[in-house]
């Protein structure tokens, strides 16, 4: 039987005051999906929250401060290796973006980008739809009506 496990976070960094720009990061070559383009992504430790989670990978992987974190939604992909479902929950990360990342050993590059080159540029599909739905509700600098659910931080 196949398990369902919510175990990850996706956490898409963003710069809406600078005309939206989103960072992506290259993954190095010895890891998981060497070259994939993709944001933060990381495991959700035991007794964590994913908000704590999302707080932790985007400080691990960046080192960019962190201004505000909103919920997004979640991503559920399959894992063959382990024959579970993972849902990711996803969030979005706003931080300044004339600012360079201090990149962790699992990637290799950054840019700063717009969000059509970034849905260019992104290895998953899942990413796309994330993607937009980020640029949607915090296309104005915050999530406007929907503020007081989304963010967290």
């Amino acid at each position: 039987m196949t398990e369902i496990t919510c175990g990850v976070v996706d956490v898409h960094v963003v710069d809406p005051a600078a005309g939206f720009k989103v960072l992506m990061l290259r993954r190095a070559a010895g890891v998981r999906c060497t070259g994939a383009w993709e944001g933060v992504h990381g495991s959700i430790e035991p007794g964590e929250s994913p908000e704590d989670a999302a707080a932790r990978e985007f400080a691990e992987e960046t080192g960019l401060p962190l201004l505000r974190l909103y919920s997004i939604g979640t991503n559920p992909f399959y894992v063959p290796s382990r024959r579970t479902v993972q849902v990711a929950v996803v969030f979005a990360a706003l931080t300044d973006s004339r600012l360079s990342p201090r990149l962790a050993e699992e990637h290799d590059a950054f840019e700063w980008m717009g969000l059509a080159e970034a849905l260019e540029r992104a290895t998953w599909p899942r990413t796309h739809q994330a993607l937009r739905d980020v640029h949607h509700l915090l296309r104005t600098g915050d999530a406007g009506p929907a503020e007081d659910v989304l963010r967290v931080r």
